[in-house]
């Protein structure tokens, strides 16, 4: 059948500075999966550079990369990705599993982060135990457990109710006001307003890059 090269991202060109909120739209197959999975070190470029702090991580290997991911990055689903067989506290407490944190250490630092997303009272429960807003407050808490320099989120409300959403998107804000660094891939224009920067894809390309 032969294959066929598609470039899913074309000279694109731009920087992230600590603190901002950024949303990334455009249509549907524009590059906004790819400049994410680029951004979170799921993905390495076929040409170009991506610093991340100082460190080139686009000519990392796999292994380096997954230490970049651990270490610096956290990432929020549209689907959530919790593991169904765990508790609130234990999925909260995966990634710093994967760094050997000592267990009390860890168990400590995933209470306190169910606390800051107001799931201190449920700790033991099981995912299929709570609503969907409860499930994305267990992932924000998870994604902030290594107290990375970037959050990266996909689609964070696309599954949710909108009261939950607005609960979700004022936990957004109130992370931002704290100086994280947000990047949300949002097809939604109601999301794209919470944020202070607004990238645009069209055709693998940035067809705008807007500071409010």
């Amino acid at each position: 059948m032969g294959s066929v090269t598609v470039e899913a991202l074309r000279g694109v060109t731009f920087d992230i500075q600590p603190g901002d909120y950024i949303s990334i739209m455009g249509p549907s197959g524009c590059g906004k999966s790819t400049m994410l999975n680029l951004l979170g070190c799921l993905d390495r470029p076929s040409s170009g550079q991506y610093f991340l702090g100082n460190e080139d991580v686009s000519q990392m290997d796999d292994d380096a990369l997954s230490a970049v991911r651990g270490a610096r990055l956290g990432f929020v689903f549209q689907s959530y990705n919790l593991i169904q067989q765990l508790t609130v506290v234990e999925n909260i407490e995966i990634p710093l599993y994967y760094q050997e944190r000592p267990e009390h250490e860890s168990r400590e630092q995933a209470r306190k982060l169910a606390a800051r997303v107001g799931l201190e009272h449920r700790l033991d429960h099981k995912p299929f135990e709570l609503s969907g807003g409860q499930q994305q407050r267990v992932a924000i808490a998870r994604a902030l457990v290594n107290d990375p320099l970037v959050i990266l989120a996909d689609e964070p409300t696309g599954n949710l109710d909108s009261k939950s959403g607005k609960e979700i998107l004022a936990l957004f804000d109130e992370l931002h006001q704290q100086g994280k660094t947000l990047i949300l891939v949002t097809h939604d224009s109601k999301v794209a307003e919470r944020s202070y920067r607004a990238i645009r894809l069209a055709d693998g390309q940035i067809e705008s890059d807007i500071r409010r």
